[in-house]
């Protein structure tokens, strides 16, 4: 039996080998400064004296004493990964350097973190095979090695990755042909535009032909191997269904460009016979096609001109509001020439040109179907409101046949066409100091409206009523409006905005308008327009999408593109997501009210123009000088 003296010497001697929990994140702090001293450069602005380092640095985050999710996004990193940095990160859960400029082979000592469960690489310029160690992590739930330069074939070692869920490998230059996989879990699979070849494994047979186009692939969803039949061909031919189909989305086409033309003729015909009843002077008004909503605003020259009988208006003028100069009459608006803005929910709206040189914005509206006392009492109320972030209403003209509101010309449009107007290479990013003086400013609108009683309600909030001064400063238009019209005013036209609760267009409760605006700001975040939007028809449910994605990692799919170099603001640009989120509750009575929303939002605007400012006294990010006055209007104090 061992003597008890020499039985405590061993123990001693195992216990000092053992690691304590200093000494480990002490070593985790190590890897990361090592890492950014390789990679990171001046862009990880890690404070290196503060004592809670390294668990509360951006990007870095903490369990039991140790480092366990690391989140660099965007974050201009650059050159190879080295070895002895991310590898020493023992008890990493997850790995998200996406969308930087990271090159060469994954680091060998990658395969020491064998808790990693999310890797996110894409967006990066590694390159060489994809190194079986990456195999060897049994515990990963998610890799993404989309748009790299990984090339070789992919090995079979990949079915060792038994709890895999998501494989991205799209956009890189794999070759080979797809290995046999057998990973019960995976939901979410993509190697298109690689340059694979061969069959497609039946096991994958049933995720979208999207998921394997770009490479020289068959069977599957994809045509046929040789004229042989696949599991997707039990009686027809892959040559015979693709015809099938085509041959029905042609006539589908063909169908409903009938119905839209004879819909057209139909409309114009409508419009015409309204309008000649108005009086017996000249309206110059386009016959032009709408440029959109309301208030996506087309410019350009005038359209060609009809003249339009406007007889059965009697003595009836338009009525001005409060201190608007009455500067021009009826009959001046009515010889005034115009052009057509769009079409939106309540009507056409003109961008009237006066003799005297004054434009203004002018609203047709249709389907009215309140008495003309409470049209007048409704636009009272309306040209009563007067904040600076409403677009005002100056005055109105009520008849029988026709109704006309007369606003103030917003020139740089809405917001929607701002978003979501020319995404190509010409395109000037929108930056987030303009994204969130845009939200501020448009959160103090709403917030105006309800302030002014329970029943006061917008109605119609969405990006397109959201017009801009030169400045980029936001005002909320077509508000008071919903109560006028009838229960179903141009189908579907908001439903990516409507709350869940809402079944009357005409009775919109001020929770309701908080959901609308919610999604409003998960558009300004994501870039993404909702359903059924007007300039996007094939449009997202942004709640579900965003609140899917949030799920998996709070940056990896939700941002918009244009808002991943602002990292010195990402802490305020995840709080105003998860605003949005709070917004868009399903249920009404646990989403904020508008005045805590606008409360929220000037607090994270200010925050955002403080950090910004460098330790050399310039904008970190270098954002564009012609939205730059968008932010000092908003973020300071009224």
């Amino acid at each position: 039996m061992m003597p008890y003296p020499l039985f405590l010497f061993l123990l001693l001697v195992l216990l000092s080998l053992l690691p304590a929990g200093k000494p480990d994140l002490a070593a985790d702090k190590a890897a990361l400064l090592s890492l950014r001293s390789t990679v990171g450069g001046r862009s990880l602005l890690w404070n290196l004296s503060d004592p809670t380092a390294p668990c509360f640095w951006p990007g870095v985050t903490c369990q039991s004493g140790r480092v366990t999710e690391l989140r660099l996004p965007g974050m201009g990193l650059s050159g190879r990964l080295p070895s002895n940095t991310v590898g020493n990160l023992t008890r990493l859960h997850t790995l998200s350097l996406r969308f930087n400029a990271l090159s060469g082979p994954l680091p060998a000592d990658l395969a020491a973190v064998s808790d990693l469960r999310n890797l996110y690489l894409q967006g990066n310029h590694f390159s060489g095979p994809i190194p079986d160690f990456v195999f060897s992590l049994r515990n990963l739930i998610r890799l993404n090695l989309a748009s790299n330069n990984f090339s070789g074939e992919i090995s079979p070692a990949i079915n060792n990755l038994t709890r895999l869920g998501t494989l991205y490998l799209e956009n890189n230059k794999l070759t080979g042909s797809i290995p046999d996989l057998n990973l019960p879990s995976l939901v979410q699979f993509n190697v298109s535009n690689n340059q694979l070849t061969g069959s497609i494994p039946s096991r994958l047979s049933h995720h979208p032909a999207s998921s394997f186009a770009g490479n020289s692939l068959c069977g599957g969803p994809l045509l046929s191997c040789n004229g042989t039949s696949t599991e997707s061909e039990n009686k027809l031919s892959g040559a015979a269904i693709a015809g099938i189909v085509i041959g029905s989305i042609i006539a589908f086409l063909i169908i409903l460009a009938i119905l839209i033309l004879i819909c057209r003729r139909r409309s114009e015909k409508r419009e015409s016979k309204d309008v000649a009843k108005v009086r017996q002077t000249e309206i110059e008004i386009p016959r032009g096609k709408s440029a959109g909503d309301t208030s996506s605003f087309s410019g350009g020259a005038p359209a060609p001109v009809r003249k339009v009988d406007a007889g059965a208006s009697g003595k009836k003028s338009l009525v001005f509001f409060g201190k608007s100069e009455r500067v021009f009459d009826l009959e001046d608006l009515l010889r005034a020439s115009a052009e057509v803005l769009g079409k939106g929910t309540f009507g056409t709206a003109y961008k009237a040109v006066l003799e005297m040189g004054t434009v203004v914005a002018v609203k047709r509206l249709r389907d009215v179907t309140v008495p003309e006392k409470e049209f007048r009492e409704r636009m009272e109320a309306v040209g009563a409101m007067n904040h600076e972030n409403l677009v005002p209403l100056r005055a109105y003209y009520y008849s029988k046949d026709e109704k006309l509101l007369v606003y103030d010309y917003m020139p740089m449009g809405s917001l929607s066409a701002l978003l979501h107007g020319n995404r190509g290479t010409g395109r000037t990013p929108l930056n987030w100091e303009t994204r969130s003086a845009i939200a501020l400013r448009a959160a103090r609108g709403i917030a105006y409206l309800h302030s002014q009683g329970p029943e006061f309600s917008h109605g119609n909030i969405k990006s397109s009523n959201i017009l801009l001064t030169q400045s980029y400063e936001a005002r909320v238009s077509d508000f008071g409006l919903a109560q006028l019209v009838g229960p179903t005013p141009t189908p579907n036209r908001v439903a990516g905005y409507r709350a869940p609760e809402v079944t009357d267009a005409r009775k919109v409760s001020q929770k309701a308008d908080v959901y609308s605006f919610g999604v409003l700001l998960l558009e300004l975040l994501t870039g993404k327009a909702p359903t059924n939007s007007v300039l996007n028809e094939e449009g997202v449910d942004l709640p579900r999408w965003v609140q899917s994605v949030v799920g998996e990692e709070w940056t990896a799919d939700v941002f918009d593109l244009e808002l991943l170099r602002y990292q010195s603001v990402e802490e305020e640009m995840i709080q105003l997501l998860q605003l949005a989120i709070d917004c868009v509750a399903h249920y009404p009575d646990r989403r904020p009210s508008m005045t805590e929303v606008n409360t929220q939002i000037e607090i994270l605007c200010r925050s955002s123009l403080h950090k910004q400012q460098d330790p050399f006294g310039d904008i970190t990010n270098g954002e564009d000088e012609q939205h730059g006055n968008a932010v000092d209007s908003a973020s300071g104090a009224d």
